[in-house]
């Protein structure tokens, strides 16, 4: 597949084909019958050594669900992830574990309250049995908590005592214990302050340019991602329908879809907001039990053709890095 052809001079870390995530749901509230729910349907990609690839959409069309499907922590569907070539399954993920880390969407929610910061960082170093001795584990503790922008006095403290920007640099902490190499961010910003996300963003990419890190970077803000990301692939309704580089994306969306998200980015120019046009979509978000036929977004696209609601569009390289799923440009 064209998609998953390796950039020139670069390395293929992570390998994603044919991924798919159901998870068996009630068909409603008050039914007994259940459905399958297709939160990734078909997706590929690949990310490169040292990128960071962004990926963006609509709350519930499977961003997270990609995420956690490709660390093994939802047990994928059908096909395949392939981490530097080997191919990640419950058998190779608990070797490849240390590879490859998470840091999650609520800082809060994901740290042990009961728990000091010290012990929440040196869990990962106990599990993989990475300190031989207590003041190596405790020198290990303190150099992590000094590289995340925090004190070493920290280390004794409790979850609660701190904000939740503190909070999220106790889980990058965490995440890096074990020196992975690829980590997914799951929209690691979005409980945390519009003045606090700044900061964060800044740190992950100082710590990926000194520590080579790979990010696949979950978010909803287009902004943020246009800023952080190498690669921009963006998903409708468990469909990736768009993959580019970041400044082709924002500059020439081709997707009705993109060019929809892309249009609801604040311009902080007033002469310039005024003369943009807004995209609005009609209609809710179809139903991931019961998706569309052809194409999932024709139901809310202003250029549907009949061919949408008869055949799914492929992901096809319509300019040079640049891949769309849509039948508006099928010759």
């Amino acid at each position: 597949m064209a998609v998953l052809e390796k950039a020139a001079g670069n390395e293929t870390l992570l390998e994603v084909e044919n991924l798919k995530k159901y998870f068996l749901a009630k068909k409603g509230m008050l039914s007994s019958q259940t459905a399958w729910l297709k939160a990734v349907d078909d997706v590929s990609f690949n990310i490169n050594k040292g990128e960071t690839l962004g990926l963006v959409g609509e709350s519930g069309c499977g961003k997270t669900t990609i995420g956690r499907t490709i660390l093994h922590l939802y047990e994928p569907t059908s096909g395949t992830v392939k981490f530097k070539g080997r191919k990640i399954d419950k058998h190779s993920i608990k070797t490849l574990r240390r590879h490859m880390q998470i840091i999650f969407q609520d800082p809060f929610a994901s740290l042990n309250p009961r728990m000091t910061v010290g012990d929440i960082i040196g869990e990962p170093l106990d599990i993989h049995n990475l300190a031989k001795t207590k003041n190596e584990r405790k020198d290990r503790i303190l150099a992590l908590l000094e590289m995340v922008g925090l004190n070493p006095e920290h280390a004794n403290r409790y979850p609660h005592e701190f904000s939740g920007g503190q909070r999220q640099r106790i889980g990058i902490a965490r995440a890096l214990a074990v020196e992975p190499e690829f980590i997914v961010c799951d929209e690691p910003i979005s409980a945390l302050d519009v003045s606090i996300q700044a900061q964060v963003i800044n740190m992950l990419e100082d710590l990926q340019q000194e520590l080579g890190l790979t990010y696949l970077f979950i978010a909803h803000d287009l902004s943020v991602v246009k800023h952080i990301s190498d690669r921009v692939g963006v998903m409708y309704l468990g469909k990736l329908v768009e993959l580019s580089p970041s400044g082709k994306l924002y500059k020439n969306p081709l997707h009705p879809y993109t060019k929809a998200l892309l249009s609801a980015i604040p311009v902080p120019d007033p002469n310039l907001s005024r003369s943009r046009k807004r995209i609005i979509l009609e209609g809710d978000i179809p139903s991931p039990i019961n998706p569309p036929s052809g194409c999932r977004f024709r139901t809310r696209c202003p250029h549907a053709k009949p061919i949408c609601a008869e055949a799914e569009p492929v992901l096809k390289e319509l300019e040079k890095d640049h891949f769309c799923a849509c039948h508006l440009f099928d010759s």
